[in-house]
């Protein structure tokens, strides 16, 4: 018995399939207590079982992370509404959904930035992603505003000094943003709740949605769409992707 319940254990071959409802409950409660000494003797099957379990789980989500990549290429890429920096013919881009409250995306800011001037060669587009919150809706409808008046210059700006503000995004603290830049305040704020600033946002949402992504930062590079910043950070997917021509 030990040795079948072995066998079974590290294969998964059809030929060793057996209807454990076609055994006796004496056999049923034989095999259940074989079952457990062999595991408690063997601990590290459950470890292998379930580090295969992970790794086809990651392998799914990839292949499903490309197709929904795919399937949304014009609106992640092309939308037509979000900031476009680094380089506009890079071969490889970088698209990153943010929330200007977000801890993460404060933390990397700086970092990114780095990675995109000093590569010289990565197309970089912004995608405002407000989940966080009134707070983070209000940032997010005041950066769009300011790339609607001021263009993607004022919009840059716009978008470093709500990575770096401390405190709430209050009227008065927008409006300081925006004399900065050399935009009137009054206008910035009055245009944040048009409709064309709600369109932006509800087509980044939408985007969001159909694509599964429930966080920020969330990035997608070439082909790969990353739920998170890498541990060993974006430059080696860059480099996959344009190793891919992604």
């Amino acid at each position: 018995m030990k040795r079948l319940i072995a066998a079974l254990m590290l294969t998964a071959t059809p030929a060793l399939a057996f209807d454990i409802s076609a055994m006796s409950d004496a056999e049923k409660a034989a095999f259940g207590d074989a079952v457990r000494e062999y595991l408690m003797a063997n601990p590290e099957v459950l470890v292998e079982s379930i580090n295969v379990l992970e790794e086809r789980r990651v392998a799914s989500e990839a292949q499903n992370d490309v197709a929904l990549v795919a399937a949304n290429r014009d609106a992640i890429f092309e939308d037509g509404h979000s900031w476009v920096g680094g380089n506009p013919d890079g071969d490889v881009t970088v698209v990153e959904f943010i929330d200007y409250r977000c801890g993460y995306c404060r933390k990397f800011n700086d970092q990114i930035h780095d990675i995109v001037e000093s590569d010289g060669n990565i197309r970089f587009i912004l995608k405002e992603f407000p989940i966080l919150g009134p707070e983070s809706e209000t940032s997010a409808r005041f950066a769009v505003a300011v790339k609607q008046l001021g263009g993607d210059e004022g919009y840059l700006k716009a978008h470093d000094a709500l990575m770096a503000l401390r405190g709430a995004p209050s009227p008065e603290a927008l409006k300081g943003i925006a004399a900065d830049i050399g935009l009137d305040g009054d206008e910035v704020l009055n245009t944040m709740n048009t409709e064309s600033v709600s369109a932006v946002l509800r087509e980044n949402r939408q985007l969001a949605e159909r694509m599964a992504i429930m966080g920020t930062p969330t990035f997608v590079i070439g082909d790969t769409l990353l739920r998170g910043m890498p541990a060993d950070g974006l430059e080696p997917v860059v480099a996959a992707a344009r190793e891919g021509n992604g």
